[in-house]
């Protein structure tokens, strides 16, 4: 059990700037709270994983990629950061922690939850009606609320913008349910529909996290309050900050550092040696300006490297029943950020890292 709990740790890595604290505090929670929650802790664990590889997918050709610190601890003079990278942390490991759960229960994975049936037999529009097995998000909400949300012990503002973004994370999953039907009625004519929710695939809550991060609100503090010690005063400016935000939008406390640079305290990486894209079919603009923005704007250049790539071809159906396939090798070109002369001035790195946040 021990162990479990230490790999949903060490896969969410979010939340508190001791690990042995957070890790207290879950083992402390599982260890008083009812057993039954110890059967959730392997779907825990998957789920914030997924969070995780979601989190890689989204920003795979930014300068921030979501690197292996960010699924541990994010300091800084030992205080945890909060920047507009932290907030997408959050809310995508929180969504793949109830998307699991609650895919989990669909399943039958778990005895203490089954379809979500409470709109059963209420008409739902001009012709359908609620039926059929809706998957039970408020069991995975529930579930998810009581592992992730208990790994944030501290009563700071930095802990408060933790449990919101945690929460759109939530949120994300509930807006993005698809509406799926049944057709009834003589000969196929479908004069009634019966209708149930079901989760849309995890890559679209991911879409929908990356534009609530672009759009993400950075709250501002009143700092003159914040440090006069009095933490009545410390507690109205932070609801203050927060008197405007909307529940289904990320917030972060500090503008996010220089990702075109390597950084070993706080745990980034820079990015020479990235890999860029420069040609290949089906490139969004997006992916086709990878290496001016990871390279060029962060004053490396792009340098091509031809690679031997082996790969199965002219494959041939064999009667019966087997596959052959030949070995043939193809040169491929990849394109990678590296160091110009030493002696080169960067030519937009300057000019460019301070204009709004970039990734």
């Amino acid at each position: 059990m021990k162990r479990s709990i230490i790999l949903i740790l060490s896969i969410t890595g979010l939340y508190g700037a001791v690990l042995h604290a957070a890790a207290w505090s879950v083992n402390n929670f599982l260890m008083t709270g009812p057993k039954a929650y110890l059967t959730y802790s392997s779907s825990v664990a998957a789920g914030a994983h997924s969070g995780m590889e979601e989190c890689k997918f989204q920003f795979g050709w930014e300068r921030w990629n979501c690197p292996e610190s960010a699924l541990q601890l994010s300091t800084h003079n030992r205080l945890r950061s909060a920047t507009r990278e932290t907030s997408f942390v959050h809310a995508i490991s929180s969504a793949g922690v109830m998307y699991t759960l609650t895919r989990n229960c669909s399943l039958g994975d778990f005895e203490s939850c089954g379809c979500d049936d409470s709109r059963n037999g209420r008409v739902g529009g001009r012709g359908w009606v609620w039926g059929g097995c809706s998957d039970n998000v408020d069991f995975g909400e529930r579930i998810s609320k009581l592992f992730v949300d208990a790994l944030e012990t501290g009563h700071d503002t930095r802990a408060l913008i933790n449990l919101h973004n945690n929460e759109v994370g939530r949120l994300a999953v509930k807006a993005t349910m698809k509406r799926a039907c049944k057709c009834h009625g003589v000969s196929g004519s479908c004069s009634i529909q019966t209708c149930w929710l079901q989760l849309a695939e995890f890559r679209e809550i991911g879409n929908y996290l990356k534009i609530k991060y672009d759009q993400a609100h950075k709250l501002e503090m009143d700092k003159r309050r914040m440090r006069a010690g009095n933490s009545a005063d410390s507690r109205g400016a932070t609801a203050e900050a927060f008197h405007h935000v909307h529940a289904t939008e990320l917030v972060f406390l500090e503008d996010s550092p220089d990702y075109c640079t390597r950084n070993a305290s706080l745990g980034h990486h820079g990015t020479e040696g990235r890999e860029c894209l420069q040609t290949g079919k089906n490139l969004s603009q997006w992916e086709r300006r990878s290496c001016r923005r990871l390279c060029t704007e962060c004053g490396l250049r792009v340098e091509e490297r031809r690679t031997e790539v082996v790969a199965s071809c002219n494959c041939k159906f064999h009667w019966c029943c087997t596959v052959r396939c030949e070995q043939c090798r193809q040169l491929v070109a990849k394109h990678f950020c590296t160091r110009r002369d030493a002696t080169a001035v960067p030519p937009n790195h300057t000019k460019r890292r301070n204009k709004g946040h970039k990734r």
